[in-house]
């Protein structure tokens, strides 16, 4: 779970990626899925975005992708969001540490 802080650490990373998935009228398919696990994997931030075609909102693509693909739903704002998933063989960001209480 990721804490207020990480997520804001993440959504200020986000800012600066391109748009990789892009989910339409076909919804969410086998290859969507295979796609962001893909580049879950190698980048571990993933901002996609929902075509106006697609019968999903931005926040029902984000849930069903994250649970699909076993990642942080981050931000939706809008038609897009973005997804974060660790690589636990090589962490590329470093998140900032939750305190302890």
């Amino acid at each position: 779970m990721l804490t207020s802080k990480q997520r804001a650490q993440l959504r200020a990373l986000a800012a600066a990626e391109d748009t990789i998935v892009h989910i339409g009228k076909g919804g969410i398919t086998e290859n969507i899925i295979i796609q962001l696990n893909d580049a879950l994997k190698a980048r571990e931030l993933v901002k996609g975005r929902v075509l106006e075609a697609s019968l999903l909102t931005a926040r029902e693509a984000c849930d069903a992708l994250a649970a699909a693909c076993r990642a942080e739903p981050v931000q939706v704002i809008g038609s897009k969001f973005v997804l974060y998933k660790r690589n636990e063989q090589k962490p590329g960001i470093e998140l900032a540490k939750a305190k302890k209480r």
